[in-house]
């Protein structure tokens, strides 16, 4: 097979494995994963696991290793370092120390299945001890649970295994020098990392910042990433030239560049090569897999999934209660970093390389891992379902959460719900406080709860996903729902609750653009509002008046704007403090829902002939909570809410048409 030809049955095989994945809304490296095994010389033999697809591979490990230094955020580990620095460092110093352990006892109590010799275990442990950040990661951003109080100890101890990844790459290598030689060989990669390492962190971000500056004042992206490149991989060759692995120095890299302001432009131009290079890294990974091997000695597989994963889960249950968190809290933490990780196949790896596994074991224990990573979308998914049926106390505590909601919001009605309780979230409320407009939040962020309800304003904790929630907040009392949050995952859940159980209740959705608009609509959204419309609506104002153009007629335009974006600010509702002789000649808003003896139910909106009265029809909302398009000429039904638009005697008129016998 040519170069062209393996390359191009690379790309088709990343390219159908990722689109398959998406439509079963798993992580992306599992399909990498899958089609590494299918293509590979175990399997269809489309490919073989040649030693140039090997060493590109290597390049995906560097820049998983860059990203991750580039994520490596030190504000944000001083931020956790309880969870960090308490239940991280247990859990991998622990589960390195107890794997060990039985990893020998296993070699004493049956040797010829599995042999292992203490190095090889506490390389094999290393592996053992790691969880997939990218897979959980993303499963607690859908499932709204960072700021959950398992969410933060599960990130907690994440970054502390991504931190000890370093020195494990450091361990590895020396652990496969010969017997008599392996202390001094510990020792010496230790003082050469140590000294690498304080040179580079003492003087190298300030020559990195400098360098960096230097390049971008060329004002050549061309060049800038032509030098990212330079940087990650001389970082890389240095490391590799003393005598450590390639992908501590890309780790350092990463790390130099996280302190300096080209952090987030950096992020965006190593993503592709990240993204390419570590699809294909985790491809050469599932083309070692034998599935042949797998099948014969299933058995084997089956143990060596089980009791990692039970192991893990145990472990980090105990360590979590006796770090003072609730058995729920403990499980959930266990069920969400039970599985292996990207970092073990690293690991792994790089122990095969230095012959420290046995080639017969190195196809149970991948596969294995590659299973239990398949698992962990499930095992989420049904996390807390697992949880209520083993935890009494867990349905005790989110009946006692439920109860808390409920009692707040008991005295509310016609209140405004707020999903979120952000800087936006706040803003809304402070608004909504000026005008004396009853409102209720709802947030997961349990410090930023007890602070705001420490200043009197009326926030509860809870997951604005979930319907209990919703209900226990008022929804069905509630003149309104608001989602602050930048989550379409996570709005269209409480739009799909809202519409099964309160559709009266509008809602209006935040999002970032406009790309999701059309599905948030359908999904029963009554506006929805992009900040980067708002942001640009700003922007042009700014630079109108700037211009000279006169201040009321930049109002104007961008009023113009928005009344053409949004619906429902064409005009504007009738208040008693509007009652003034200019503003009686001025068009306003106003609602109208159809009651059941309505003379207009069953008859079109052309049939009606508003506009010849002077009043055009904003919206239309049926009693399900479907907005319709007014130009569609819908039938009118019983429930449906208009929103009229125009001047107060024609309104007048238009209501007595609508509400009254037919004409």
């Amino acid at each position: 097979m040519t170069a062209l030809e393996l390359t191009l049955l690379y790309l088709l095989a990343a390219v159908l494995g990722v689109v398959a994945c998406r439509m079963l809304k798993l992580p992306a490296m599992l399909g990498y994963l899958v089609v590494g095994v299918l293509i590979g010389p175990n399997a269809l033999a489309l490919a073989e696991n040649s030693a140039a697809v090997r060493h590109l591979a290597e390049f995906g490990v560097v820049f998983l290793m860059f990203v991750i230094g580039l994520e490596f955020n030190l504000h944000k580990l001083r931020a956790m370092r309880a969870h960090v620095f308490g239940l991280g460092l247990f859990q991998v110093l622990l589960t390195i120390a107890l794997a060990t352990l039985g990893s020998l006892f296993l070699a004493a109590l049956a040797p010829t299945l599995w042999r292992m010799e203490w190095r090889s275990a506490v390389a094999l442990s290393g592996a053992v001890a790691m969880s997939s950040t990218a897979i959980v990661v993303k499963l607690l951003a859908e499932r709204l649970e960072l700021e959950s109080e398992h969410g933060k100890r599960v990130i907690g101890v994440l970054l502390f295994q991504d931190l000890a990844v370093v020195p494990l790459l450091v361990l590895i290598p020396a652990l496969g020098s010969p017997p008599e030689t392996l202390f001094k060989a510990l020792a010496v990669a230790s003082v050469k990392a140590a000294v690498l390492i304080t040179l580079l962190l003492m003087g190298g971000q300030r020559v990195m910042r400098w360098w960096l500056t230097l390049v971008a004042r060329r004002k050549s992206e061309e060049l800038f990433v032509l030098n990212l490149l330079l940087v990650t991989l001389g970082l890389a060759w240095l490391t590799e030239l003393a005598g450590l692995s390639l992908a501590l120095g890309a780790f350092i890299a990463g790390m130099l560049i996280s302190e300096t302001e080209f952090k987030h432009q950096v992020e965006t131009d190593i993503r592709p090569f990240h993204d390419v290079l570590l699809g294909l890294f985790f491809i050469t990974i599932g083309m070692i897999l034998d599935w042949r091997m797998v099948l014969d000695r299933w058995g084997m597989v089956l143990v060596l999934l089980t009791l990692p994963v039970l192991f893990k889960l145990l472990l980090v249950m105990v360590l979590t209660r006796m770090l003072g968190a609730s058995t729920g809290v403990s499980l959930r933490t266990g069920l969400y970093l039970a599985q292996a990780g990207e970092f073990g196949f690293v690991l792994l790896t790089l122990a095969q390389q230095n012959h420290l596994v046995a080639p017969d074991l190195l196809n149970p224990i991948l596969a294995s891992m590659v299973l239990s990573m398949l698992a962990t979308p499930f095992i989420i998914m049904y996390a807390n379902t697992i949880v209520m049926k083993l935890v009494a106390s867990e349905w005790m505590q989110q009946s006692l959460q439920m109860t808390t909601i409920a009692r707040r919001s008991i005295n509310a009605n016609r209140h405004v719900l707020i999903c979120g309780y952000g800087r936006s979230g706040q803003n809304l409320a402070r608004i909504l406080e000026r005008e004396s407009i009853p409102y209720i939040a709802l947030d997961l962020d349990p410090d930023r709860v007890r602070q705001a309800t420490a200043a009197g304003e009326s926030v509860v904790f809870g997951d604005a996903a979930r319907l209990q929630a919703l209900v226990a907040a008022g929804l069905a009392r509630a003149s309104a729902v608001v989602v602050t949050y930048l989550d379409v995952p996570g709005a269209l859940k409480v739009l799909a609750n809202t519409r099964g159980h309160a559709p009266q209740v509008p809602v209006i959705v935040r999002t970032q653009d406009d790309h999701e608009l059309e599905a948030l609509q359908a999904a029963g959204a009554t506006e929805v509002v992009p900040e980067a419309l708002e942001g640009s609506l700003m922007l042009a104002s700014h630079a109108l008046a700037l211009v000279g153009v006169p201040m009321r007629r930049v109002i104007r335009i961008v009023q113009d704007q928005r009344d053409a974006r949004y619906s429902l600010l064409r005009g504007y509702f009738h208040g008693a403090d509007d009652d003034t002789a200019d503003e009686l000649e001025n068009e306003r808003l106003s609602t109208v829902t159809l009651p059941s003896g309505a003379g207009s139910l069953g008859r079109a909106l052309s049939q009606l002939a508003l506009p010849a009265l002077g009043v055009r029809v904003v919206s239309l909302r049926r009693s399900t909570g479907k907005t319709l398009d007014p130009d569609t000429d819908p039938a009118l039904q019983d429930g449906d809410t208009l929103v009229l638009s125009g001047r107060p005697e024609p309104l007048a008129m238009a209501e007595e048409k609508l509400l009254g016998g037919r004409a």
